[in-house]
């Protein structure tokens, strides 16, 4: 069974950073394309970031140009690199398969104060 760690959350002032880390178990990781999901209270969970096998990388319209993934295949571990938090991006964030497999991790909590 896939297993998914996320980690690197936390509080942080609005234009702060933080790194997020998930490690994957399984064989999943090294053929698929990996991404950053994250639920806000009250909403849909959304995808922020994906990651091909390959390193190709997409961005939703709202994080492009402040996060950054990347993965290390070795490690079977993706991060996001979050820069100038917004508190709109408070959320759980998530790893998971794009598109997300049945299995997720119990995410990590990210908290932006204005």
């Amino acid at each position: 069974q896939v297993q998914l760690v996320e980690s690197g959350g936390g509080l942080v002032q609005a234009g702060g950073s933080l790194r997020l880390s998930c490690a994957a178990s399984g064989s999943i990781f090294s053929i698929n394309t990996m991404g950053w999901y994250r639920q806000a209270p009250g909403k849909q969970r959304e995808l922020v970031a994906t990651i091909t096998p390959g390193g190709s990388t997409n961005y939703a319209d709202s994080v492009k140009g402040r996060f950054t993934i990347s993965r290390d295949n070795a490690m079977n571990t993706v991060y996001l690199q979050m820069n100038s938090l917004k508190p709109e991006d408070t959320a759980v964030y998530y790893c998971n398969t794009d598109p997300a497999g049945d299995s997720w991790g119990q995410g990590t909590q990210v908290t932006v104060s204005s």
